[in-house]
């Protein structure tokens, strides 16, 4: 479980996180929507310990994620699919982590062929495509098996088959009673995958719900109506709220498809088209966060030159406050910028022998170090200079044979001089 309380984040004057607090249960697949600018990315990072919150504080099982020893099998992460050296394959840059979490080798190949990437492991990252990158992504946070998922656009730049593929994982991996919070701005996608949505607007909650009722929230559903007397039918459902489409159709809100029915047969009115139209996820996204959008794009104008969108910023919509009302964030408590007190809150740190940790650390690092091509070719050039300047040194020597002694004639190894400096 990930429990964020009473966060705040400032860069300078901006404030990028403003009092947030959630929680993200454990066996269900959580959505984190918000426009461009709303704080999702920093939230994320403050989960990770990657940004330290100005006041609150964040749990993750309840403890701070930077207290583990072993993060990979605690925590698995996809904030930025390119963080990786673009000189490093695939198969290095997994195990070099692994190594640094005392993750086994054999997992690297396990998690390679689970995201479908055994036939470019020996390839350097930086000829992937996007998809690709995304993949490897994935199998960096699959690597440790870890009870929690943070993922940040885990399915951008994947093909159809990639994005089904990955629905499937996180369903089944949140059936498994794991914690999975993936953002993203595919909201059929999310639609379809999450259970539970936190939407964030400007660094503040705007709802803490499921994914049906924050649908809901945005307006009933509709029922499109298609006929050939168009003028009688408004006539039939007056009652009712009937909005004329440009292309003669009706949308009626207040009646059901079957009343609507009921009232054309009464009236000897036939339909061409009666059917529901429910408000989708995108919708409802769109209508209760268009007071909290940051950047605005502009439109092509009728003469080809572009003019601002309406900024609707200036208007917050009245369902976003009805949606705090229904969805209240839990009280957060008194925020604090004592560190002593955030510390004593957080549970003793378990220490793993030093020595482990010496020794994790050291073949985390000489994977790193071996594993990018232009290191053995410096390695390699390297040993070729110390070799050739011990062999001029040796062949110096020679030239001064006749004045040496004998005993230093005798000791004299030409071989064991050359290869000084490597011993070195």
């Amino acid at each position: 479980m990930i429990e964020i309380v009473g966060v705040s984040k400032h860069y300078g004057d901006t404030a990028a996180v403003a009092n947030l607090s959630f929680t993200v249960p454990s066996g269900q697949v959580t959505g984190f929507l918000g426009p461009n600018g709303s704080g999702k990315s920093t939230t994320m990072r403050m989960i990770l310990g990657l940004d330290r919150p100005d006041t609150g504080f964040v749990r993750v099982n309840g403890r701070r994620y930077v207290d583990e020893q072993l993060p990979l099998t605690q925590v698995g992460s996809l904030l930025e699919a390119r963080s990786v050296h673009p000189g490093r394959t695939a198969v290095n840059h997994l195990r070099f982590l692994a190594a640094s979490n005392g993750i086994a080798r054999s997992r690297v190949d396990e998690v390679i062929e689970f995201v479908g990437l055994e036939s470019v492991a020996g390839r350097r990252a930086g000829g992937f495509s996007l998809g690709m990158g995304q993949r490897l992504g994935i199998a960096t946070a699959l690597l440790g098996d870890p009870p929690i998922l943070i993922l940040d656009e885990p399915v951008n730049g994947l093909d159809p088959e990639g994005i089904i593929w990955v629905r499937t994982l996180l369903r089944g991996l949140a059936a498994e009673g794991r914690t999975i919070l993936v953002s993203s701005h595919l909201m059929t996608e999310m639609s379809m995958t999450a259970d539970q949505l936190i939407v964030i607007g400007r660094g503040r909650l705007i709802a803490d719900t499921t994914v049906t009722e924050f649908v809901a929230s945005a307006g009933g559903a509709k029922v499109l109506v298609s006929s050939d007397q168009p003028t009688e039918m408004t006539t039939a459902l007056a009652e009712a709220e009937v909005e004329a489409q440009p292309n003669g159709t009706l949308l009626v809100s207040g009646l059901t498809a079957a009343e609507i029915g009921q009232r054309a047969l009464a009236a000897q009115i036939p339909l061409t088209q009666l059917s529901t139209q429910n408000p989708s996820l995108e919708e409802a996204f769109m209508s209760l966060t268009s007071g909290d959008v940051v950047y605005h794009g502009q439109t092509l104008a009728s003469d080809g030159g572009t003019r601002p969108t309406p900024d609707a910023s200036v208007a917050e919509p009245e369902s976003n406050s009805a949606v705090e009302t229904a969805s209240p964030a839990p009280e957060p408590p008194p925020a604090t910028d004592d560190a002593a007190t955030i510390a004593a809150e957080a549970p003793t740190k378990k220490r793993t022998p030093f020595f482990s940790d010496l020794w994790r650390g050291i073949r985390a690092e000489w994977r790193k170090f071996i594993s990018l091509r232009s290191t053995k070719w410096s390695l390699l050039l390297t040993f070729v200079i110390v070799v050739a300047f011990g062999g001029i040194a040796a062949y110096g020597t020679t030239l001064r044979w006749d004045d040496f002694s004998p005993l230093r004639r005798a000791v004299f190894d030409p071989t064991a001089q050359s290869l000084g400096g490597i011993f070195f």
